[in-house]
């Protein structure tokens, strides 16, 4: 079953090229399907939820939607930091929820042709190898491209349709 997985990513590589956000994150370049990104806005206001993962940051506000945000250092296991004026969230689609990620800055939209795309290695990258869609190496630079799907894979992406919903049901209780 191995060898069909490893066949099937090795032969989906044209499925893999196309257009991506690059972030920033401790330093190293990481890549999003740009099909993926709803928005892209500036830090704001977060409310705690409680009992939720420590990257899990809480929730805001966007345009009468409650969106659950996570910090994508922590979720990486990367040390957290305190924001800067180029700190940013990342409003993504998965599924049938926007999730929030922090990162460090944006950087911008850049595509990928396939012949760029190489499977993740296994082992030295600062982050767990099964979010990893592939590498891309263009001009001396290694743009990491994550994969939302494993990234915010089955219960934790049911933890932040719950911790949307808990927050929507407190704020219509408020009112």
């Amino acid at each position: 079953m191995n060898n069909e997985t490893s066949a099937g990513v090795a032969s989906g590589t044209d499925q893999r090229a196309g257009q991506y956000l690059t972030f920033v994150l401790a330093g190293e370049i990481y890549g999003l399907g740009i099909l993926q990104v709803r928005e892209i806005i500036g830090t704001t206001d977060i409310t705690a939820v409680p009992r939720t993962p420590t990257f899990v940051k809480g929730v805001i506000n966007l345009r009468g939607r409650v969106v659950p945000v996570i910090d994508a250092r922590l979720k990486f296991g990367m040390p957290e930091t305190e924001p800067t004026d180029r700190t940013c969230i990342i409003v993504v689609d998965v599924g049938e929820t926007d999730v929030g990620l922090i990162v460090d800055e944006v950087s911008e939209v850049v595509h990928i042709p396939a012949d760029q795309i190489e499977d993740a290695p296994s082992f030295g990258a600062d982050v767990d190898t099964r979010f990893i869609l592939g590498m891309s190496k263009a001009d001396e630079e290694v743009t990491i491209l994550l994969d939302l799907t494993k990234v915010l894979a089955g219960p934790e992406l049911a933890a932040m349709a719950g911790v949307a919903s808990d927050a929507t049901s407190q704020n219509e209780g408020n009112e």
